[in-house]
């Protein structure tokens, strides 16, 4: 049988099981991602004949895949979230993508060079792949599509940090690249990273972002009422202004992660109330499941084909440590003083779901230069993408149905005093 026609049948099965699947366990303990890598794991234990998963040997194809599911979803957290940009409104998530994301990279770093024994160089890029939470795969956690009102410190806060420090990272990543490839060379390159990778990269992803996002917005909800130029309400544009703005903001050698989510950012703040956000937010995270079932299948597979090989027990026991301690105690640090409850901070601090983009991340350093411990990598990496979908699959639907009930509680009883206050009865008040 042609693996060709197989490989498209079992896409459009899952595909098409995503229109039901995520309503069908919206009770259960399980969360979708973890249903599609089990499903990866069970065709690749099949003698189907398909693909080889494992990223080890396709680099170039996880590269691609991860980066073009990344910049969907970065677009898609960009266009839901509804805060205004401010120190006093983006202070958690702030403080996550710069103090925890640093801590987390440093101690990862350490770690990796002191107790695995790594090279420097692929000791940083551990900590540099491993720092950033995931957009694809937080979806429990996230805010809701833009016509929905609800939006509480933790879901933000989750939301707004996983479309950040997908950008905020490469930095770092650029960081281990320049690391090998000057121990091979022994040239000099500190003073290029800084002034290139850390600080015009990023300065032109948000600035192109922010142009273009301008610019979008200005033509599908302006330009429209005051000239004859058509109105569009295609929720392929969204689509359209991801690829857009990432091509562009790499061609002008900027980050283009910043770039989408900045852009995507600066088009939800126009219009806010207006219907086509929604349009565009429901087109793109559709082509975001699309790609994840693919992603999450072709990962499953991987585990059983050889992406855990090098996996040893220091560091698993280093991942363990890392989704455990490292990530809930650097989160709790940078936000222990904020206005949120004990319980919310604690669950901000949790829920750092790794994913998709540390696999990027990896493929792409390894792409762009040699590092002795490519194996073990991808087996750390991939064990703590593994555990993380599993862990924070399980508890993200009970623990976010405790916050809410949690703060619906509080609202009760604070109607309470208020209405006693007022020498009525709660119960008047309800009437």
């Amino acid at each position: 049988m042609d693996s060709y026609i197989v490989v498209i049948t079992i896409i459009g099965l899952a595909a098409l099981s995503m229109a039901w699947v995520p309503a069908m366990i919206e009770k259960s303990f399980l969360s979708y991602p973890i249903i599609y890598l089990l499903i990866g794991v069970i065709i690749y234990s099949l003698p189907l004949e398909l693909p080889f998963p494992d990223p080890l040997w396709h680099e170039d194809y996880a590269v691609h895949l991860t980066e073009l599911s990344v910049i969907v979803s970065l677009m898609a957290t960009g266009l839901k979230i509804r805060r205004r940009f401010s120190w006093k409104n983006w202070k958690i998530p702030l403080q996550l993508v710069s103090v925890t994301m640093l801590l987390s990279i440093g101690i990862l770093a350490f770690l990796g060079w002191w107790w695995l024994g790594l090279a420097p160089a692929a000791a940083v890029l551990l900590g540099a792949v491993m720092a950033p939470t995931d957009p694809v795969l937080a979806e429990q956690v996230q805010v809701g599509p833009p016509d929905d009102a609800e939006e509480d410190d933790v879901r933000f806060s989750l939301t707004a940090e996983a479309g950040f420090n997908d950008g905020s990272a490469f930095p770092f990543v650029w960081l281990a690249i320049a690391m090998a490839v000057g121990a091979s060379t022994g040239e000099g390159w500190f003073t290029e990273w800084v002034l290139w990778d850390l600080v015009y990269k990023v300065i032109m992803g948000v600035a192109i972002g922010y142009g273009l996002g301008r610019g979008l917005a200005y033509i599908i909800f302006y330009l429209p009422k005051g000239t004859a130029f058509p109105e569009t309400r295609d929720g392929f544009v969204a689509l359209s202004a991801t690829l857009v703005t990432y091509g562009l903001t790499e061609m002008a050698h900027g980050y283009g992660f910043v770039a989408v989510f900045v852009a995507a950012l600066t088009m939800s703040s126009y219009e806010e109330g207006h219907e086509y956000h929604t349009e565009m937010h429901d087109f793109v995270t559709q082509i975001e499941r699309i790609l994840m079932v693919i992603l999450l299948m072709l990962f499953g597979g991987s585990l059983v084909t050889g992406l855990l090989d090098h996996l040893t027990w220091s560091g698993a026991l280093l991942g363990l440590a890392f989704l455990f301690i490292i990530r809930p105690l650097t989160a709790y640090i940078a936000i222990y003083k904020d206005h949120c409850s004990t319980r919310e901070k604690v669950a901000i601090s949790f829920f750092g779901i790794r994913g998709i983009g540390s696999f990027f991340y990896l493929a792409f350093a390894f792409n762009e230069a040699n590092f002795d411990d490519a194996d073990g990598l991808w087996s750390i990496v991939g064990f703590i993408v593994m555990v993380s979908i599993v862990l924070h699959g399980v508890t993200a639907s009970r623990v976010m149905d405790y916050l809410d009930m949690s703060r619906r509680r509080e609202r009760r009883n604070k109607r309470r005093l208020a209405s006693g206050s007022t020498g009525k009865s709660y119960r008047d008040e309800q009437v």
